[in-house]
């Protein structure tokens, strides 16, 4: 079922919305700026084209200029609502079925194209929306899976370093000067920071190759003993354990692909990947123990690298575990694949609460209008839950 609503949807979910956004109230200095969230935030639900604050005043009968300067200049606090949004979330989870994988943290990453040169943080680079380079903004995100339910529980700009660098125009687009350029992965581990400190305890983590491809990635996850795996490049440098000690500095390495090569010509587990909206996948799944080439050096511990190749697809690909033994090789299969439903989440909330719809040029702007419409995926993903619950009868009370 869509996310996309008639005027009179919108207004029939109204209680359920008002006791949504009931919390954030105090992450509004007044009460009128609060009213102008739950303008925003119906009008992201809404059935309209584009959902930036001009159509959005328009069909609520708010002046433009105050909805654009509730976006830019009103006193509200976007962390803090994304702090509400997170310990909300972190009740909610609990209590969601469970497929046997607990709760899943995905990192990803989205673009977004733009015209021109004043949106913060544009410029032309990797667009994963679009498969090639082109000009566009790029945010980094926390997603949560957890059964069939799906959300994203905040996001942040990735600022490139030629914005970095050129300070005054970091600050005509109202980018603080404390602000700079930082690498993708250090944004993802803030925002894992973030959740957890809001009481979002997560089972695993998973990633794509871009995070997969940087130790120092793995190894913060390590230090704080969250489990992991996440996709790796197939050129990863890598070096099989059997039974030695960390190889010498020196000592050569291989690509995950040549090191696993003769093992998928092997005898691999057969995994079947269950997908919502298509056939399930069957995945031929071998692996064995590795150390990670980390600068000049090695890794400080082995690390569990998984090679599955795909009959049907002739599709290969490559991951990188922290998880002990005991976990079936089975089960990594299984969250590895959970990427899957954060893809779906970034769909829906591009194509239905206006995620990519932002038209200004003020960073403030721009993080809180990807707040709100975390904060209404997440409402649609508990409502959806819910439902899902009573019909099958599971509904408490």
């Amino acid at each position: 079922m869509g996310t996309l609503m008639t005027e009179n949807q919108v207004r029939g979910l109204g209680p359920a919305l008002d006791r949504f956004l009931q919390p954030f109230l105090f992450c509004c200095a007044y009460t009128q700026t609060f009213d102008h969230l739950r303008t925003y935030c119906r009008g992201l639900l809404s059935d309209l084209p584009r959902k930036s604050a001009e159509p959005i005043a328009l069909a609520s009968g708010t002046p433009v200029r105050t909805l654009q300067e509730f976006l830019r200049d009103h006193s509200w606090d976007h962390l803090q609502a994304t702090d509400q949004a997170q310990k909300h979330a972190a009740g909610l989870l609990p209590k969601l079925p469970d497929d046997g994988l607990g709760t899943v943290g995905i990192v990803d990453e989205t673009g977004q194209p733009k015209k021109g040169v004043k949106t913060p943080g544009v410029q032309r680079q990797w667009c994963g929306r679009l498969g090639k380079v082109e000009n566009c903004i790029v945010t980094v995100h926390l997603g949560v899976s957890r059964g069939r339910f799906t959300a994203l529980l905040g996001g942040d700009l990735f600022l490139p370093k030629a914005w970095s660098d050129d300070r005054q125009r970091c600050r005509e687009a109202g980018i603080p000067d404390e602000v700079v350029h930082r690498p993708k992965w250090e944004i993802a581990l803030e925002q894992i920071d973030r959740a957890t400190i809001n009481g979002v305890q997560l089972d695993w983590v998973t990633f794509d190759e871009g995070y997969g491809n940087t130790p120092a990635f793995m190894d913060e996850l390590d230090d704080r003993r969250q489990r992991f795996i996440g996709e790796a490049p197939r050129t990863l440098a890598c070096r099989a354990v059997n039974g030695e000690e960390a190889p010498g500095a020196s000592e050569a390495s291989l690509p995950a692909e040549l090191l696993m090569v003769q093992a998928l010509h092997g005898q691999g587990v057969a995994v079947r990947v269950p997908r919502e909206s298509t056939a399930d996948e069957v995945w031929q799944a071998v692996e064995m123990t590795v150390w990670l080439r980390k600068g000049k050096g090695w890794s400080a511990r082995p690390y569990r690298l998984v090679a599955m190749y795909n009959t049907r697809t002739e599709e290969s690909k490559f991951f990188v575990s922290n998880a002990p033994a005991e976990v079936a090789l089975d089960v990594l299969v299984r969250v590895a694949f959970r990427r899957a439903p954060v893809e779906h989440a970034f769909a829906i909330s591009k194509g239905e609460l206006g995620f990519g719809h932002y038209e200004g040029r003020s960073y403030l702007g721009l993080l809180r209008h990807i707040t709100a419409c975390c904060l209404m995926g997440l409402f649609v993903a508990e409502r959806a839950a819910g439902a899902q619950k009573k019909n099958n009868g599971t509904e408490e009370g």
